[in-house]
């Protein structure tokens, strides 16, 4: 289904996809087989542009869901393995170097580990809250599976918005074009 609080959002093939930058496209890719290799976690990070170039840089960040579930499973009942609680620190440090530069951020990005590229409930629950910070930021959820001793592999990147006039998000797929 495809609102905001009744399931997962799935990429529309039939949605226009959404550009992103080949080298940028591969940070973030590497970033989520990095997190994936070393601890099968999901990763995160932010995406910092301007109304020009709207996917410059993206900024990974320390996944902090670990440390929260171990400190408060009753509020935090998932590890790294399955969600994704960006370090504010990294955010702030983030928001406070783009600002400084006239950039802002344009889009969050964080990966699944041995799941699909699609946006969960809980993910729209983020990013629907009063004050999340970039409501008109672009999501993006990248994909990645392996069983333990092999090589990991990026198998989907979908691109996630919020459609305000609609009252629901929105999936597309993800293109790499040239910088």
């Amino acid at each position: 289904m495809d609102s905001r609080r009744s399931g997962r959002v799935a990429v529309d093939l039939e949605r226009p996809p959404l550009e992103m930058p080949s080298p940028l496209l591969n940070e973030m890719c590497e970033h989520a087989l990095k997190a994936f290799s070393e601890r099968q976690e999901e990763c995160c990070g932010l995406l910092v542009g301007d109304a020009a170039t709207p996917f410059r840089e993206a900024h990974p960040c320390r996944n902090d869901m670990s440390r929260h579930h171990r400190r408060d499973p009753f509020n935090y009942p998932r590890d790294a393995r399955h969600a994704f609680h960006m370090r504010e620190t990294d955010y702030h440090r983030v928001l406070r170097e783009a600002e400084r530069r006239g950039l802002s951020v344009t889009g969050i990005y964080h990966s699944h580990v041995n799941a699909e590229a699609y946006f969960s409930e809980l993910d729209q629950e983020f990013a629907s809250q009063p004050l999340f910070p970039f409501p008109d930021a672009h999501h993006v959820v990248i994909s990645v599976t392996g069983e333990p001793g092999t090589t990991p592999l990026v198998i989907g990147v979908g691109a996630f918005r919020w459609l305000p006039e609609e009252g629901r998000f929105e999936g597309a797929p993800v293109v790499a074009v040239a910088p």
